[in-house]
Formats: C-alpha cells, structure tokens, sequence
C-alpha cells in the first residue's frame, strides 16, 4: 500500500461494534455487513478500532468483512491498550499488535496509537521495534496532552521516527484540544489529528431531545439526558444550519470538525450513518456558521469529559 496516498476526510469508527455497554445492545455480524458495505461503496475506507472494543469482537466483526476485500482497499487504525496489558510481556505492544493483526486478517497497520498515557513513556518506546521492522504506517498517540506529546516525540526523534497523528475526544462540546494548542501544534509539525466523539455518541446528531432521550440503561444515556436541555438549545442552531444547506443535523458537527483541520472518526452502526458521514465529507460551512455554532456551545460550557479522558490542559 502506498503510505503517501490520501487518506479519506472521515474515519469510521467500531467502537460500538465491541459493545462494552456503553451503547446498549449487542450488534450482531450480519446487523453490521450493510454498514461497512455501504462505507466503502462511498469511498469512506478508513477504519478505526481497538482491542479493548469488546476485548477483541469490534477487531473481529471489521477483520471478518475486511478478509473479503483486497488489502489495498482500505487503511486500518488499531489501538495498544495499556489497561490490557500483559504484565509478563516481554514486549507487550508488540503482543498486542500481534493479536489485534490476526483477528483483524493484516500484518500492517495504517496507524497504531498508543491508546493512552498510562504508563507512559514506556509503551512508545516498546512500539519503536515494531514502526522499524514497517509494520506500522504511521505512529499516533490518543489521549495524551501537549507535554505528553511532546515528551513521545522526543524519545521517537531519537530513534529517527516521529509522531504522525493524534487523537483525541474533540468535538463541539469539547475543544480542550484547541485551547490547550494541541492542534496548533499538530499543524505546525505536519501531525494529522482525528477528532474522535465528534458527535458525542449521538447527542448532536439531532436524534435526541428531552422528549426522546438516549437510551437509559447505557452509559451514553447516563451522561448525555442530563444535559439534554441545553444541548437541545445548541442542537437548534445546527438544525437551521442544517436547513439551510438542505442536510441532515448530524452532518453539521461532522462538517464542523472538517472545518477546523481535523479528520473525525464517526462511530457507524447503521448504513444510513455511514451515508451521512460521507455526505458531510463534502460539506463546506461558512465563517458565520462555524462561529453560530460555537458561540451557542459556548453560552453552556457543558462538561462532557468521560470517565477514562482528562481536559486537555
């Protein structure tokens, strides 16, 4: 595969394809096929999961569809996760690369992240075997704040590598990314950054409102209901955005996150998802319109940091 050749503008998630109760219900293989193959007919190929989703099922839903189509179709983004470690590894990035490559049917990765900085930097320096041996594509770090960037680009400069991509929770909510000069630095090193929860797992999508709220029994629901009367507000300014472009709702935080130079990863479980996604690709918002949409999240300041994320400070 050619590593210079132009990445997709949107990535596609499989978060929820290893449900770990986050979105409720299990999918099932034959509920997911039409979504990946609705994807890559609209040349949305880049796919993003981890190990940790689901502990290997996300990885083997995608590698079961990614067998039936030639390598050089699609670009795949997998994840180290430090929680899953094995602590009697001698090298457990190396591990894990391993067993996310076999379920997932590829000997190469696109992009690896470290998933988090836990730990850190011991797992960037255990992944520098695998980026020389050309396994890997290209390097990313998610979760991590400026310094811990910075300290994961020092250790890989030395060994003549370098960071190539970024991934953090940003979104209209949450731009702990931007205020922090997180993407500023990411521009001015040539690190393309992939802006994952653009949507807040579906709280700005147009689809929920106080009146039909998320889910309850998942965690999404947890978080986001409580919420719902302000973000109804800040999801009426996108609707008339939305509108006047003759587009969905949810294709506006997409376009948005476009907007400011980042590549955002959308969690798909429906083809639909996937045709918005790409309908958004080709969305252009206005100045006016971007600043509309910030300034009504800003009125707000909605805290939706989860669990496993820090701000960005």
């Amino acid at each position: 595969m050619d590593k210079n050749e132009k990445f997709p503008k949107i990535a596609l998630g499989a978060w929820a394809w290893g449900n770990d109760g986050t979105f409720g219900r299990t999918l099932t293989a034959d509920e997911l096929r039409p979504v990946f193959d609705t994807a890559m007919k609209a040349g949305l190929n880049l796919w993003d999961t981890a190990f940790v989703y689901g502990m290997g099922t996300s990885e083997k839903i995608l590698g079961g569809f990614l067998r039936t189509v030639p390598r050089d179709s699609y670009y795949i983004s997998a994840k180290f996760t430090p929680q899953c470690a094995d602590p009697k590894s001698e090298n457990a990035v190396v591990e894990m690369f391993n067993t996310s490559a076999e379920l997932l049917g590829t000997d190469y990765m696109d992009f690896y992240w470290i998933h988090n900085p836990v730990g850190a930097p011991k797992w960037i320096k255990e992944l520098i075997p695998l980026a020389k041996s050309g396994k890997i594509g290209h390097i990313g770090l998610s979760n991590h704040n400026l310094a811990e960037i910075k300290e994961a680009a020092a250790i890989l400069e030395n060994e003549g590598l370098k960071i190539s991509a970024i991934q953090n929770h940003y979104s209209i909510l949450n731009r702990s990314s931007e205020d922090s000069g997180i993407l500023d630095y990411c521009k001015e090193n040539g690190i393309t950054f992939f802006s994952y929860m653009v949507l807040e797992q579906g709280a700005l999508s147009g689809k929920y409102s106080t009146s039909n709220p998320l889910p309850e029994n998942s965690d999404r629901g947890r978080t986001y209901n409580p919420l719902l009367p302000q973000i109804e507000k800040i999801v009426a300014v996108m609707k008339e955005i939305a509108q006047k472009h003759g587009v969905s709702t949810a294709q506006i935080p997409i376009a948005w996150a476009i907007a400011k130079g980042t590549l955002p990863i959308i969690g798909v479980t429906k083809a639909s998802q996937a045709e918005d996604a790409a309908k958004a690709a080709a969305l252009e918002l206005t100045a006016d319109e971007i600043k509309a949409i910030e300034d009504a999240a800003d009125r707000y300041k909605l805290n939706v940091i989860r669990g496993w994320e820090k701000e960005m400070k």
